[in-house]
Formats: structure tokens, C-alpha cells, sequence
């Protein structure tokens, strides 16, 4: 995978992500946390919050494995021969 392609994915992710924080009002990073330390367990009674946190979880660690990705890929290339000058779209 490109960076370009890394960054479109990123941005999607970000955009799930972000409507999992505005519907529980917490940071992304902050819910992890809570769930990996077992915080969270009284929610497991309820279907769709159960679910939403399963969902919710994949993609934070989707985004963190990407963005590790990303600052790999882009430590290894010169940043203006990676940027696009003329826009993708």
C-alpha cells in the first residue's frame, strides 16, 4: 500500500471513528484504554453497545496499525518526491 493509499484509508477510518466519539462523547483513545483496562464491562448487557465497541475498537487499532504504517513508509522516502503536485481529484 502507497502512502496515497494509506492517507484515503486513514481519513475513513478517522471518519467512523469520529462518529463513535460523538454518539459516546469520549476520545477514541480514551475509550480504548477504558475497554483494554476492563472498565467497560457493564456495557456488555446491551446488544448494540456491545457491538459498537467491537466495531469501535477494530477501527482504532485498524488506525493505529496504519498510521504506524504511515511513519515508517514516510521515514524511508524524501517528502517531495512523495507528495502529489496536481491534485487526485
Amino acid at each position: 500500500m502507497d502512502i496515497y493509499e494509506l492517507i484515503i484509508e486513514m481519513k475513513l477510518i478517522e471518519r467512523r471513528l469520529t462518529l463513535y466519539e460523538e454518539k459516546y462523547g469520549v476520545l477514541s483513545e480514551d475509550f480504548y484504554k477504558a475497554l483494554m483496562a476492563g472498565e467497560l464491562e457493564q456495557y456488555d448487557a446491551y446488544d448494540e453497545t456491545r457491538a459498537d465497541f467491537s466495531r469501535w475498537k477494530g477501527f482504532y487499532e485498524t488506525a493505529m496499525r496504519r498510521r504506524d504504517t504511515y511513519k515508517k513508509q514516510i521515514q524511508k522516502c524524501k517528502l517531495s518526491e512523495t507528495m502529489r503536485i496536481q491534485p487526485a481529484y
